[in-house]
């Protein structure tokens, strides 16, 4: 019984010896792969009979180890769609299983990977060199462009047709008016603002110190060039106002001519003023932000005899030509235009688990959740230990091609000297039988 247990537990090393010869083989082949995580072997013995008087060999089997938690090397590479995670996150990815009218058709489970040396494909999605498509937070269909749905994650999509133009809706105005002005009257100040075609067009604002009455000016609004003049209204300033406010700070806002009206004063509320206007491509209405009642954030007057400009922007954008698509280390994906302007298409989330060196291996270096993985965690960049983006980087294969082959020389030595074994008990089996002669 024992020669037959010595080559039954033989056999087993012989098996063992070869599944760690598998892994050691799948490893070095895949050293070069993107985001690729090696495979270990774990022996583990099996007995049979095992007392204080007695033993039996038994076998020896083995289990895989995953290393998928263990970090590869960051390379920097020259594709700016290229990230790799520096830290303990997957990227959500999916497949795509068949097109429709409406375009591509993916799988509805997602997967994960490391692998990300992203680029366009032909439909406009991100795609790595597995064939995967990234998915992220896209932009909300019922708000604003740039603004993004949180609360369901899908396939990030590039569109690479032109900027739609946007017609400016807001104008913010920071800047001092003198306590003692000594220069021309009215101050003059242009804002460059663009109609509903994108064409860019000119307001002027007029501002007047109102005669009689300290810390209060009068500002006209016009299209210079002939326009039809838009209206007046009046802004108070510091303890005078109604309410009174600290000295220099906006107080009250008030309309005297036209179409332009102010907001009611509100403690630490908004200070705007709103007109509407027709630059002849339909009527268009502006909220000029000054800042905030009894702040000085914005518009002020403090001591001084020229007017000072500190910053003036508007929200409208001219139309653009499609120039590329750049991420960022938080996760946004933006595509770039030729005019200057970029617009936020989505933002790449990172996916934890509690346990990822159980998640399961699937073809392209992509994993599935199990039951020993833990649910799936997606979080925002930076967050709940999910690791940060490294732009313009790949995570290389986490296989050191030396530890291998010296694995690789050790599984050889045990499988010779597991045949050697199945060797002699053959031998030995062979010489039992033959006293029978």
């Amino acid at each position: 019984m024992s020669l037959f247990g010595a080559l039954n537990t033989a056999i087993s090393g012989l098996t063992a010896q070869s599944a760690a010869f598998t892994n050691i083989g799948d490893n070095v082949a895949n050293s070069q792969t993107v985001g690729f995580k090696r495979v270990d072997t774990a022996f583990e013995d099996f007995l049979t009979t095992s007392t204080a008087a007695r033993n039996e060999s038994g076998a020896v089997v083995t289990t895989p180890e995953y290393r998928n938690s263990v970090q590869g090397a960051v390379t920097q590479t020259d594709q700016p769609l290229n990230m790799a995670i520096a830290g303990q996150g997957f990227f959500v990815v999916t497949t795509q299983t068949g097109t429709s009218s409406a375009g591509p058709v993916f799988a509805k489970n997602p997967s994960y990977t490391r692998t990300g040396d992203f680029a366009l494909n032909k439909d406009g999605y991100l795609q790595n060199s597995a064939g995967n498509i990234l998915n992220g937070f896209v932009q909300d269909p019922a708000k604003s462009v740039g603004v993004l749905d949180l609360s369901q994650i899908k396939p990030i999509h590039i569109n690479q047709s032109g900027f739609s133009p946007v017609a400016t809706t807001q104008v913010t105005l920071s800047a001092n008016l003198p306590a003692t002005p000594t220069g021309a009257l009215p101050i003059q100040t242009q804002v460059q603002v663009y109609d509903a075609l994108g064409q860019q067009q000119l307001l002027q604002l007029a501002w007047t110190p109102v005669s009689g009455t300290p810390s209060k000016w009068q500002v006209a609004i016009s299209q210079p060039g002939g326009g039809p003049p838009i209206g007046t209204a009046s802004v108070a300033f510091g303890p005078t106002a109604n309410p009174g406010v600290p000295a220099g700070t906006i107080g009250a806002l008030a309309t005297v001519s036209g179409a332009v009206t102010g907001s009611a004063y509100a403690a630490n509320g908004q200070a705007s003023l709103s007109f509407t206007t027709d630059f002849g491509s339909g009527p268009q209405t502006i909220a000029l932000d000054l800042g905030t009642f009894g702040q000085a954030n914005g518009l002020t007057q403090f001591a001084g005899t020229d007017y000072v400009p500190r910053a003036l922007s508007q929200n409208g954008v001219a139309p653009g030509n499609f120039s590329g698509v750049t991420t960022r280390a938080d996760g946004q994906i933006q595509i770039n235009y030729d005019t200057g302007q970029s617009q936020v298409v989505g933002r790449v989330p990172l996916t934890t688990f509690a346990n990822p060196d159980a998640l399961q291996r699937q073809n392209g270096q992509a994993f599935t959740a199990s039951s020993l993985s833990g649910p799936a965690q997606t979080v925002p960049v930076g967050t709940s230990g999910s690791g940060q983006l490294v732009v313009s980087a790949v995570e290389s294969s986490n296989v050191d091609i030396a530890n291998e082959f010296a694995k690789l020389i050790v599984a050889q030595r045990a499988y010779s000297a597991n045949t050697k074994l199945v060797t002699t008990a053959d031998q030995m089996l062979q010489e039992t039988l033959d006293l029978k002669r």
